[in-house]
């Protein structure tokens, strides 16, 4: 590789950044001092070699596919840290880590043409960009943090009624789109307020606690769980008929209602009332669903509390 200009390997090895030329062979023609620094070659070295050969831990067939393209394309290509994290393990300098272990880099791919217009070499440049990518991960790490945070019930650590209701309108989309089945179990807790008034709100926050503990535990994988408001629960059953959803609520109402929860060593028994529904073969609407079942609910409240009840046996 002929340079016109003697200054320019100079001016290249001032550059903040990883400069080397290859060839079509992967033969290098000019390694600057960045690349010297962070590796075991210098530019007297490995000029004249294969990279490959000299750099076996490369990603091998990502880089030969990149280096094609730009000879057969004759345009520059590109690749970000986000699409593969760095080219090179070079160390990052960095006195705090941030949890990397190694350089991020973006990589850029640059054709080098000869007199006949056709690409002889092609120019790598390597920018680190561990800062950013640090950042950048930081920044969407807080922004699931936020968006989980967003969703959740503080106190039981269960989807809040806003996140459970898009979820379960979701659901019931889908059950009318596939011509599926979904069902619903609301449950409301006895006398809470009575537990409340007795024993303190604290005791009244661990009973909830206790209760959305107990449901996420006897529930499967699919089913959903969120804190409707107050005392009150919902969980939607994917793929779940009728009688699939008064086994899951006659289960819900003995796992929460058979054990008292213990607070500051007092026993303090629990029950809960549970309505339930299912949809129908076609034209469901979730808010139509929850009605039924909270009508169900306030059902099983009159009948005497404690106990599941169909929204088909509602007389209404």
């Amino acid at each position: 590789m002929i340079n016109k200009y003697p200054f320019t390997n100079n001016v290249i090895d001032c550059l903040d950044s990883g400069v080397f030329v290859i060839d079509k062979d992967f033969t290098v023609h000019l390694w600057n001092d960045y690349m010297a620094i962070r590796c075991q070659f210098t530019s007297d070295d490995i000029v004249g070699l294969n990279l490959l050969d000299c750099f076996p831990n490369l990603p091998r067939k990502w880089f030969e596919r990149n280096i094609k393209s730009v000879f057969i394309l004759k345009s520059p290509a590109y690749s970000s840290w986000e699409q593969r994290a760095y080219l090179f393990k070079f160390p990052h300098g960095r006195s705090v880590t941030g949890g990397v272990d190694f350089m991020y880099q973006n990589c850029c791919f640059t054709p080098v043409f000869g007199q006949d217009n056709n690409v002889e070499y092609i120019c790598v440049t390597i920018k680190d960009v561990t800062d950013i990518a640090i950042a950048t991960m930081k920044l969407k790490d807080t922004v699931m943090e936020l968006k989980r945070i967003n969703s959740i019930d503080g106190l039981t650590q269960l989807y809040n009624r806003s996140h459970w209701e898009k979820c379960f309108q979701n659901e019931v989309s889908r059950v009318n789109r596939y011509e599926h089945q979904v069902s619903l179990v609301m449950f409301d807790m006895d006398f809470f307020k009575k537990i409340n008034d007795q024993y303190g709100h604290l005791c009244g926050d661990e009973v909830l606690r206790q209760v959305a503990i107990r449901c996420t535990e006897s529930l499967r994988l699919s089913d959903v769980i969120g804190r409707y408001g107050g005392e009150e629960f919902c969980v939607f059953l994917p793929e779940t008929d009728l009688n699939g959803a008064a086994y899951i609520a006659e289960k819900l109402r003995h796992i929460i209602c058979d054990t008292p929860v213990y607070y500051n060593s007092i026993a303090v028994s629990i029950s809960a009332s549970i309505g339930f529904t299912c949809s129908r073969s076609s034209n469901n609407n979730h808010e139509k669903l929850i009605h039924e079942a909270d009508t169900a609910l306030y059902a099983a409240k009159n009948s005497g509390r404690s106990q599941c009840v169909s929204f088909f046996d509602c007389d209404v």
